[in-house]
């Protein structure tokens, strides 16, 4: 069964299932021009799947032939990407949700999040969710991080666009992220206004 997120305790308006889009100025060089899908956001603190910085290594027979799951070659693949610098020695499946196993995160209608091999087996086997992408490490924030990062005018956020999410042309989609809230990025001013 899937779990769906929600938390009660939460005043403060939550970005769960919205993406997140560095600003110019960004000053990290991690997350320049960054795209991020936002699977939790909460007082706790975020977590997110950066979804436009692909890997060419491993590929994902490669990574499907470490964890010794078969077929091999698998009937399907999906693309691989850097989820962000924490703990990138893990694999999350950011996917449609579709499909659904033991221990996926429902984010939001149209998303779920699984980091069990379950999926890949899924996957490989010529099944699974429609649409996803396997994301080595993921990014994440502690408590009100990610609130001042976003008073600090280091973020947009954006209702997330599953089309946006899954495809594979990441060269573009900084540019189609700041579209869809109708934003040119040549315009862009790198202070934060406050009323």
């Amino acid at each position: 069964m899937a779990r769906t997120f929600t938390d009660p305790d939460s005043s403060a308006t939550s970005l769960t299932g919205q993406i997140l889009i560095a600003m110019p100025a960004m000053g990290d060089p991690r997350f320049a021009q960054a795209v991020i899908y936002l699977c939790d956001h909460t007082a706790n603190g975020a977590m997110g799947i950066v979804v436009n910085r692909p890997l060419d290594n491993p590929s994902f027979e490669d990574l499907l032939r470490q964890l010794n799951i078969d077929p091999a070659p698998p009937a399907r693949t999906i693309r691989l990407c850097s989820g962000g610098p924490v703990d990138n020695a893990r694999g999350f499946v950011l996917h449609s949700a579709d499909w659904t196993g033991e221990g996926s995160l429902r984010v939001d209608d149209g998303i779920a999040l699984t980091a069990s091999l379950e999926v890949l087996k899924a996957i490989a086997g010529g099944g699974g969710p429609k649409q996803g992408v396997l994301a080595l490490g993921y990014t994440g924030w502690g408590p009100g991080q990610l609130d001042a990062e976003m008073q600090q005018n280091a973020w947009l956020s954006a209702p997330a666009d599953p089309a946006l999410v899954f495809d594979d042309d990441n060269d573009s989609k900084w540019r189609r992220a700041l579209a869809v809230l109708r934003i040119d990025p040549l315009l862009l001013s790198n202070a934060a206004g406050h009323a």
